[in-house]
């Protein structure tokens, strides 16, 4: 995947490219306006899940906003064939009208970095590509956990999850509290180097791509219950 853009009004910073994937014409043009006043380019667009992976081939973005429900191919199985397809794929961000949609749900199993309600402010949707791009934060814990409220914990994920050790369930905590690596390493008072290892072997052992998967799939097989919240 090419390397992400710098934006030379951003003072060197790195500046995330977004590729629209939705089947409406307009909020297509309304995103990629909104995206690009907000100084991140759209290097592309799809009006339907089928064409996704081929647009991103394309354009190689550091980041898809997906509209998570399309005519034809929708946008779980979409993320499903990009992060399949490609040795580097970009960071998923789905979009959804309803904050309780088990569509929604599905795609961050399958795969995609978070999510985003249609209804969202401009500040909050670049915020939200720029942390999914940067790939370190969970976005919206408050939101992945109203997401899996109320789900029964256990089956295949919960076999998953017994492989965790005592620290990398901690650990797991932690990240679903939408903590970063490094207030990880002050809050358990060790090493970045260790929490990277420690996040990488549950990765690993959860079969998950990012941090918003594994916290799904941690709730899901009751390592990270509903109510947990940090400093509990």
């Amino acid at each position: 995947m090419a390397a992400a853009r710098v934006h030379p009004a951003a003072g060197g910073r790195v500046t995330p490219t977004v590729l629209l994937a939705d089947d409406e014409p307009l909020v297509r043009t309304g995103l990629r306006a909104l995206l690009e006043q907000q100084g991140l380019p759209v290097v592309g667009e799809a009006a339907d899940g089928g064409e996704v992976l081929d647009a991103v081939r394309r354009t190689r973005p550091d980041v898809v906003l997906m509209d998570v429900r399309m005519p034809g191919t929708d946008g779980i199985e979409a993320t499903r064939q990009v992060l399949a397809a490609l040795a580097e794929p970009p960071k998923i961000l789905v979009v959804t009208t309803f904050d309780n949609d088990d569509y929604v749900h599905e795609a961050l199993l399958a795969g995609a970095s978070g999510f985003l309600l249609k209804r969202a402010r401009k500040e909050e949707i670049a915020h939200a590509v720029r942390t999914v791009a940067a790939g370190e934060s969970l976005l919206f814990p408050e939101a992945i956990r109203r997401l899996v409220s109320g789900r029964v914990p256990g089956g295949e994920h919960a076999r998953a999850a017994k492989r965790l050790t005592r620290r990398e369930a901690e650990v797991l905590r932690l990240i679903a509290t939408g903590l970063s690596n490094q207030d990880i390493a002050a809050a358990l008072v060790i090493s970045l180097e260790t929490v990277k290892t420690h996040v990488g072997n549950i990765f690993t052992k959860l079969g998950a791509g990012n941090r918003s998967q594994a916290v799904v799939i941690a709730y899901e097989a009751g390592v990270v219950k509903p109510g947990h919240l940090a400093g509990q």
